[in-house]
């Protein structure tokens, strides 16, 4: 009882420490494991582990073989998860840089790395390419949490997330027929029956997966499945379609719930959102506990087999030559520069699947007596242990050096994406800002992202939005949501990671009822709230500019704007493009001639804009007469 509360406690606390540190929280956990399992037995009187998670013995966390089979659930809702976040229309969009990532990529890395570990090591073929298709996968729990705070380009930070979520699947099927390919011929030669293997397990997998996704998708969207047996039911589901599909072809589990969960995905199923922060939430606690058993359960034996300059010249090939010729031969005919590309080069660590899969194949295929199996899972642990660590601390120096770094964070963050934020969020992209526009409601996100927009579904009491690398270069926060109570909670919860350079909302209407009251934080004028704004963009959609000559002949136009309803100023644009937002505080803002007040509504009558002129001389000329 005390192991197993342990794991859940060491767990969640390295999965903390990996939050308070930023870094991926499978570093914490590996090493966590480590310390309690193999190196804790040259501390401890007896020499024994303090963790001892016994693969064939009757003592220990997971006697027998129950140790395999929490292994192979535990990734197999893992997977599922993955594939829940994986969009059929995100993949159109990536640009085709991801596309070769997930094929040219993977292809260099499968044969870059089996000839590597074949020549090194000695291993054999199978072998050295069981290796290479387990350290294909990147995954999203490793590279979010090191680009997330470094503020990179975008298309960057992007190329980067998506071959890791793509990646993960890909990478796991392909480890799956390797070791199926090993497995029915016991190392030897290719023959008919591997071939058969292949296909069966291709067949159920996909057969199982696609159907159940189906199944299940119905069931939820005719309301048969009570709300709160939801996430419980669906969890049944995927175990029991894992373990079906392996019934009928051994090891076709895995595919089965990678594609049940990528159909399920991309279906528009009412509760997708609240399913998967259930999944995500339980692959965290899965993943704690799974990752400090697996290494906990290697020996000090199996560290020694690469104590050697073998296993450093390996991680070298891996990381420092394969990788970048992967990434190379991906990028030809691509608008990505020299420094961008060594950047991806350089940043490839290895993650979850990689290391839950080599430990379940490993181990196994070591029982069953292959030669070289042994070596498996230490040298998987090794490459995705030094990876994660090499990368959390030098992707930022190394951005830095290549010249990839953001210094200025210009992006934009606009909370909520209804009509009226959807227009001055295309003015503002088109005006060369970085825009990404955030709101809990779907729709408006997909006719945001119609719009060729930066767009994501969110809410502000969610902690999620914290791990969107897309907001990496966000330095202004912009909150025109038709709640207040949203808007300021925005203001409070992210101005300091998105708002450094400035954070605004929208007035409520009951501050704008208040002569006296006009918040610091003030977005536009103190005489504008939301309804206001969408009737003018109803009525007007036009964003205008018009040339300014002084300060007063800006003051002077926004006197117009206040006695007339149907204008609106958002901006001044400045003599070099630079736009600045214009806050409640007018005043405030810094006015030269040749900058354009940028505003929103009907366009302002040149006898009117050339009356405003000479705003100054026309008070003087008032105060004097009376």
């Amino acid at each position: 009882m005390l192991e197993l509360a342990g794991l859940v406690i060491l767990g969640i606390l390295a999965q903390w420490v990996a939050w308070k540190t930023k870094t991926p929280a499978i570093l914490p956990l590996i090493l966590i494991g480590l310390f309690v399992g193999p190196f804790s037995t040259l501390i401890s009187h007896d020499g024994t582990k303090w963790l001892e998670p016994i693969w064939n013995g009757e003592e220990g966390v997971f006697p027998g073989e129950s140790l395999f089979y929490f292994v192979s659930l535990a990734i197999a809702v893992i997977l599922f998860e993955g594939g829940l976040t994986l969009r059929r229309g995100e993949v159109g969009n990536i640009g085709p840089v991801i596309v070769k990532l997930i094929s040219v990529g993977v292809v260099v890395t499968f044969f870059g790395a089996g000839l590597a570990a074949h020549f090194i090591y000695g291993f054999s073929w199978q072998i050295s390419f069981l290796f290479s298709s387990l350290i294909i996968v990147t995954g999203p729990t490793v590279i979010a949490p090191i680009l997330r705070n470094i503020p990179l380009k975008t298309h960057v930070s992007s190329i980067l997330k998506w071959e890791g979520i793509l990646i993960d699947p890909i990478g796991a099927l392909i480890a799956v027929l390797m070791y199926e390919f090993i497995r029915v011929e016991g190392g030897q030669d290719f023959t008919i029956t591997a071939l058969t293997e292949f296909g069966k397990i291709i067949l159920f997998g996909f057969t199982f997966g696609f159907t159940f996704a189906h199944i299940l998708a119905l069931l939820i969207k005719r309301n048969v499945i009570p709300h709160y047996l939801l996430n419980v039911f669906t969890l049944a589901t995927v175990l029991g379609v894992f373990v079906l599909a392996d019934t009928f072809a051994h090891e076709s589990g895995l595919l089965a719930v990678v594609v049940m969960g990528m159909v399920m995905g991309n279906k528009n199923l009412p509760n997708i959102k609240e399913l998967l922060y259930f999944k995500e939430s339980l692959s965290v606690l899965l993943i704690s506990i799974l990752f400090i058993l697996l290494a906990a359960n290697i020996e000090i034996s199996d560290l020694l087999l690469i104590y050697n300059w073998k296993a450093a010249m390996l991680f070298g090939a891996v990381v420092f030559i394969v990788r970048p010729i992967g990434v190379i031969l991906s990028s030809l005919g691509s608008n990505l520069k020299a420094n961008e590309i060594a950047f991806i080069s350089w940043v490839g660590p290895r993650g979850i699947v990689a290391a839950g899969i080599a430990s379940l194949f490993g181990l196994k295929l070591a029982r069953e007596g292959v030669p070289g199996a042994e070596y498996i899972t230490p040298l998987v642990f090794m490459v995705v242990l030094l990876s994660v660590l090499l990368n959390a601390t030098t992707a930022r120096i190394f951005a830095k050096l290549v010249g990839v770094f953001v210094k200025d964070a210009e992006g934009i963050l606009i909370i909520g994406a209804s009509s009226v934020s959807r227009l001055i969020g295309k003015y503002l992209q088109d005006n060369n800002r970085h825009v990404v526009l955030m709101d809990n409601n779907g729709d408006n996100v997909m006719k945001a992202k119609d719009l060729g927009l930066d767009a994501i579904a969110g809410s502000v009491y969610e902690d999620d939005l914290f791990n969107n690398v897309e907001l990496n270069d966000v330095g202004y926060l912009m909150a025109m949501t038709g709640n207040s109570d949203i808007n300021k909670t925005a203001i409070n919860k992210f101005t300091n990671q998105y708002g450094e350079k400035g954070s605004f909302r929208l007035i409520s209407s009951d501050e704008m009822n208040d002569p006296e009251t006009n918040p610091s934080e003030g977005l536009f004028s103190h005489t504008d709230d939301y309804i206001k704004l969408t009737e003018v963009a109803r009525s007007y959609p036009t964003i205008h500019e018009v040339v300014l000559n002084s300060r007063a002949h800006y003051e002077g136009l926004l006197e117009i704007s206040k006695t007339d309803p149907d204008i609106i100023p958002l901006f001044v644009k400045t003599d070099t493009g630079e736009l600045r937002i214009i806050p409640s505080h007018s005043s405030e803002v810094e006015i030269n001639s040749g900058y354009q007040l940028v505003y929103l509504g009907k366009k302002i009558k040149k006898e009117e804009e050339e009356q405003e002129e000479n705003y100054e001389e026309t008070v003087e000329k008032f105060e004097s007469e009376n």
